[in-house]
């Protein structure tokens, strides 16, 4: 028993200084939250181990600069696309409706059906391998320009420094008693957050059912079930991770900050802080030269940490928590104007120009390696096809169908009768005339010539058709036969579908 118990003792010591190495090396600028003895029995040697870092609210303070305009810039015509297209009509109807119910996909003069997804799973493989590409090339800039979670909690807050002010403002008021004044402005917040969630909600259904229609119902609160679901679904996330979560949402659910290093290499383009230059660290008075009171450029002001929308420290090097949005750059470079010192104490650059291996001047040229050139090679290739396809697609698409209940019958002049069901679709915007024709056997006839239908613009119709052959032109068993549909006007269809022809 004795014996026992000292293996125990020695596996709970060497599982904490374990934990504790792990916790100090990914969390060396942060607090880490100590092992606490759990209160129990004489004997019992039971400790509990908190694995996490305790939640801090972060007030990211506002900054002005390059990026951050770009950042701005990027929210504009990211939300300008999700709000306003809804909105937009084509030919008289919405100009972009993803129509699952009638099984219709229109993107302003382009109409898909279920046959086009395709074109759905080209277009997610494009997106993932320029993710890939740019990740290589340079970091994370999905993440700070262009996510919706980072998009959506910068608008969260930008309406939360308009309610509350500045960042000293928002943490006075948190810090300061319940009062009138508190609960009124935090009531107006959050009022105006819910008001956006939902109206983002909205917009999103509203690019499945027609937005009108849903604006329509929405007077009278007269929504369809799943109508209903989504807008508060998408909506409640909304508030609940721009509101609440916002840095949590990329630090611990995201899985891109996991993955991201496999696709970066000492050449790839990251945030970096020049430690060279910057160390040792200090306050000083204006005008003094750091090099005579010992220091380096660095005042240790802490504001490349105060406008993190993570709270990370980048003097501390690259951390998986940062989204590359470049604050940190725009704040540092205020302050070195300010002090009088040169720019670019946090720039991009990379791990090898950072460490001497070349100058700066040559970062672009480290762009011919072959991982860059590997998913650009793969991206084009994908591109290339894709968009050959794309512009070869004919106008109308056609579905065969035989009808299996009755697969042969004899008719009253002695021939042969098998059915068929035709399914056309026209993805163009105007009226097609087309005429159907069979071929593939001798003195093959379709319902005793030729078919003719008038396709509306976008429209699908199914037709039945009956192909007469001659008993001794379709002994028994399965023939192969063609059906040809080409257009009687200027579309320029001319398509050809196989299918068989059972005889007896």
């Amino acid at each position: 028993m004795l014996s026992q118990r000292k293996a125990a003792r020695s596996t709970t010591a060497l599982f904490r200084l374990l934990v504790e190495s792990t916790v100090m090396s990914e969390n060396a600028d942060k607090k880490v939250i100590p092992i606490q003895p759990v209160a129990a029995g004489k004997g019992n040697d039971a400790q509990e181990v908190s694995l996490y870092e305790a939640h801090k609210k972060i007030y990211p303070r506002a900054v002005q600069g390059i990026f951050n305009n770009w950042r701005i810039a990027l929210v504009i015509i990211t939300q300008f696309v999700f709000y306003v297209f809804p909105w937009l009509t084509w030919n008289g109807r919405q100009a972009v409706l993803f129509d699952l119910a009638a099984r219709k996909f229109y993107l302003f003069g382009l109409t898909f059906f279920p046959q086009d997804f395709i074109y759905l799973a080209g277009l997610l493989m494009c997106a993932a391998l320029g993710l890939f590409l740019w990740t290589t090339i340079a970091g994370r800039l999905w993440c700070g320009y262009s996510c919706p979670q980072t998009v959506y909690t910068e608008i969260f807050l930008w309406i939360e420094q308009a309610i509350e002010g500045d960042r000293n403002k928002r943490m006075k008021l948190d810090k300061s008693p319940m009062s009138a004044r508190k609960v009124g402005i935090k009531t107006a917040k959050h009022s105006a957050w819910i008001l956006f969630s939902l109206w983002t909600g909205f917009t999103l259904v509203g690019f499945f059912t027609p937005i009108k229609d849903l604006l329509a119902a929405a007077q009278t609160f007269d929504f369809g079930p799943w109508e209903t679901f989504w807008i508060f679904f998408y909506g409640g996330f909304t508030y609940l991770f721009a509101g609440f979560m916002r840095e949590q949402v990329c630090k611990y659910m995201c899985p891109y900050a996991r993955f991201q290093s496999v696709m970066f290499d000492a050449d790839t383009l990251i945030i970096s802080y020049d430690t060279q230059r910057g160390e040792p660290r200090g306050a000083r008075k204006k005008g003094v030269d750091p090099k005579d009171a010992g220091l380096g450029d660095c005042v240790n002001c802490g504001v490349c940490v105060q406008v993190c929308p993570t709270g990370i420290d980048i003097r501390n090097g690259l951390q998986y928590e940062c989204i590359g949005c470049a604050a940190c750059i725009d704040a540092c470079d205020e302050i070195m104007d300010k002090v009088g010192y040169s720019r670019g104490l946090i720039r991009y650059t990379t791990e090898n120009a950072l460490e001497g291996k070349y100058p700066e001047s040559q970062m672009w040229s480290r762009l011919k390696r072959p991982r860059v050139m590997m998913y650009g090679l793969v991206l084009l290739v994908v591109l290339v096809a894709g968009t050959t396809s794309f512009v070869m697609r004919q106008p109308l698409k056609v579905d065969v169908l035989r009808d299996r209940a009755s697969l042969v019958r004899q008719t009253d002049d002695g021939l042969l009768e098998n059915t068929y069901s035709l399914r056309l679709m026209n993805t163009s915007e105007e009226t097609q005339k087309l005429a159907i024709t069979v071929s593939g056997l001798p003195g093959i006839t379709l319902d005793g010539g030729k078919v003719e239908v008038d396709l509306k613009p976008t429209g699908n119709e199914s037709i039945v058709v009956r192909v007469h052959v001659d008993p001794e032109q379709a002994p028994k068993g399965s023939h192969p036969i063609q059906f040809h549909i080409r257009s009687l006007d200027e579309s320029g269809v001319n398509l050809t579908e196989k299918s068989s022809f059972i005889g007896e």
